[in-house]
């Protein structure tokens, strides 16, 4: 293996993947740092298919990585716009029980955002749901004032060139297609031709499993990629949202239910659902990809979840198929929303983790091999925990690599 060229290599140019870059780069302005992915641009996939929300730490366990990184990284990621000329709006989000049977689970949300240090948690009765939106029922919910939206692919546009202004280097159109472990570091073999390097990190993302198992890495999961799919209001119904309206979610399943998301730009997102994708970045139902099949199909963690969720699997299911049953979920919250209200919007598709016992991973999960780091899981709320995330993957590199010390 030739000497190593770069002192890290950084596997993927999506928000997690250049704000770890970026911070690496600022601690140790004179190391070499090289990002690579496989697309003509950065943030292609997950970082420019999510919702744009900055989250306030709502949901997440109080210790876990997420309520470790949630807030400090809204606050951080309101700061970086400000500084950088993002458009952002701190618009504050409500959380609605539609029945009895859900106050339960929402005092459960408020005990775990006050243990999170959510500023102005507040619950609310039916009159006050109507005075923040007036088109929403409910018996019971909680207002999160420092919810906010904010345009993410700006944000990963300017990560890029904060990076590349420092002296660093993306490699685009860059497919991983092997690496090789040496006594002197890492030979990463691309489309683009081979890359050596003292230490590797892997934000992949979609692909994170596959490339910590070409790196040597026995990872105890894989990827299994959800496709979530969304309707928009019609432009003249936008004016029945005035923020973000989320239901109360199941704690058994890591996503969130339909909701209605205000966007930076003006528009009203509905959904989404959370459906099994054919590909790991099957953005349409007709996109299938026989390799990502048989990943998913051969895995036993893939029919040791589908047994405990088959049910829940089913309802989303049939929203994907069915406009009046996505419809319907959606009345629950915002009685007078009719089908014909809804417009085709986008879709998504979250890398979600899944352990050999079926188990979905909800935390983030970072994962130090010899020689790499691995983030293997980081969905919501990775785009809002980018910079804090990077500063925890920078932690472990200055941990891990020689090549860093000093």
């Amino acid at each position: 293996m030739s000497p190593p060229s770069w002192d890290v290599i950084v596997v993927g140019a999506g928000i997690i993947g250049l704000a770890s870059a970026m911070e690496i780069s600022r601690r140790h302005p004179g190391r070499r740092i090289l990002i690579l992915d496989k697309e003509g641009q950065p943030g292609l996939h997950q970082s420019g298919h999510n919702s744009g929300v900055i989250h306030a730490g709502l949901y997440y366990r109080p210790g876990s990585l997420k309520a470790q990184t949630c807030g400090e990284g809204a606050r951080s990621m309101v700061a970086f716009a400000e500084e950088n000329g993002i458009d952002y709006e701190i618009c504050g989000k409500i959380v609605v029980a539609t029945g009895p049977e859900e106050i339960p689970r929402l005092e459960e949300l408020h005990r775990r955002g006050s243990a999170n240090g959510i500023a102005g948690i507040k619950v609310l009765g039916p009159a006050q749901i109507k005075d923040i939106e007036p088109h929403t029922n409910g018996v019971k919910a909680l207002w999160i004032p420092s919810t906010g939206i904010i345009d993410y692919p700006a944000v990963v546009r300017t990560y890029a060139r904060i990076f590349e202004e420092a002296g660093q280097e993306i490699r685009l159109d860059a497919e991983v297609t092997g690496i090789v472990k040496g006594s002197g570091g890492i030979t990463v073999e691309t489309s683009a031709g081979d890359f050596s390097g003292k230490f590797l990190v892997n934000c992949a993302g979609l692909h994170a499993d596959r490339v910590a198992r070409l790196a040597g890495g026995r990872i105890p999961l894989r990827i299994i990629p959800f496709r979530g799919e969304y309707y928009e209001l019609k432009a003249e119904k936008r004016s029945l949202v005035q923020g973000l309206i989320y239901p109360v979610p199941d704690p058994a399943f890591p996503f969130l239910g339909v909701h209605f998301t205000r966007r930076i730009e003006g528009t009203v997102e509905a959904g989404p659902n959370a459906v099994l994708a054919f590909k790991r970045e099957g953005y349409a139902k007709t996109q299938m990809d026989p390799g990502d099949m048989f990943d998913t199909f051969s895995y036993p963690g893939f029919w040791r979840m589908a047994k405990k969720y088959w049910r829940v699997g089913a309802g989303e299911m049939v929203r994907s198929a069915s406009k009046t049953a996505f419809t319907r979920a959606l009345r629950k919250l915002m009685p007078d929303i009719g089908e014909d209200d809804l417009v085709p919007g986008g879709a998504g598709v979250r890398a979600q983790a899944v352990d050999m016992e079926g188990k979905l991973m909800d935390d983030f999960a970072i994962v130090h091999t010899e020689g790499a780091i691995h983030v293997c899981n980081a969905p919501s709320p990775g785009a809002t925990a980018s910079l804090m995330i990077g500063k925890k993957i920078a932690d472990m590199a200055e941990e891990a690599s020689p090549a860093l010390a000093g």
